[in-house]
């Protein structure tokens, strides 16, 4: 999740630079550059949240060893990790739309 964070911070720096200078992001080598970052980040998120609930479900259901190992939380990291990966996965194919209707 930390290359999710740089990636989206590093985005935000792009897009408030090019909202200060009034410049256009509509090349096709930065949109393409989006594209593959969105899609290395939404793959390796995904990656991330299966893993992650795997792992939960092994303390919660296999071990039975919830009450001291806080499940509660792992639950609502791990469904917080999906829904990342939900809007992460839509902002590729935003971005893959407009590279292909350019």
């Amino acid at each position: 999740m930390v290359l999710q964070s740089l990636w989206s911070l590093t985005l935000a720096i792009i897009d408030i630079y090019a909202l200060l200078w009034k410049r256009s992001l509509r090349n096709s080598l930065l949109v393409s550059l989006f594209v593959i970052g969105d899609w290395v980040t939404a793959t390796l998120t995904l990656a991330a949240a299966c893993a992650s609930a795997g792992i939960t479900v092994l303390i919660d259901n296999d071990l039975g060893a919830c009450a001291q190992n806080h499940c509660g939380r792992y639950e609502v990291a791990v469904s917080t990790t999906f829904l990342t990966w939900v809007l992460i996965t839509m902002s590729f194919f935003f971005t893959f739309w407009l590279l292909a209707t350019r």
